[in-house]
């Protein structure tokens, strides 16, 4: 479950949930990146602060996702809530999440969970006419297995679209 080299983004190299974003922190150090890293502690909380709302959500959105993946790793790591896991964990050294500004390799399948925010990336990257459609909200592209889902915002990815999400990752 290694990502590629060639990645730009940020979190783990070894990560079981990969996402796939179309644009990045608007701060000089994220537009420059050019290779994936972990982020460091109370990094998440400066993007935010620097940036706005817009990242605060995709980062809640994410950890919010995660935290219903696995709510036993939750437990074992001694976090109670989504929040804690956001602050203290998403996207850090020894976890099992990227968010990845590359495009992810549409040519071939991954043993990790790809996800693809927004219905407008997967377009641009000229995906959609290999999309079967899972509902409306959700689908996943044939040739690799990459599930295209709403983009990591609170209106678009609610928390029963989350549950919704969680389904589909579980198969």
């Amino acid at each position: 479950m290694t990502v590629p080299d060639h990645t730009a983004g940020l979190g783990s190299a070894q990560a079981s949930l990969q996402v796939y974003i179309a644009n990045r922190p608007p701060l000089a150090e994220y537009e420059t990146l050019d290779r994936l890293r972990p982020m460091s502690a109370g990094e998440i909380g400066h993007i935010a602060s620097a940036t706005g709302n817009h990242w605060r959500k995709i980062f809640n959105v994410y950890a919010k996702l995660v935290a219903e993946l696995s709510p036993q790793r939750l437990q074992q790591d001694g976090i109670r809530r989504w929040q804690d896991l956001r602050d203290r964990q998403l996207l850090q050294a020894g976890g099992q999440e990227a968010l990845i500004f590359t495009p992810p390799d549409s040519t071939q399948r991954a043993e990790a969970v790809r996800l693809l925010l927004g219905k407008g990336y997967a377009q641009a990257l000229g995906l959609t006419q290999q999309l079967h459609w899972l509902d409306t909200d959700f689908a996943r592209h044939r040739p690799s297995g990459i599930l295209l889902c709403p983009y990591f915002d609170y209106r678009q990815l609610s928390d029963v679209k989350i549950q919704r999400l969680v389904g589909y990752i579980r198969g």
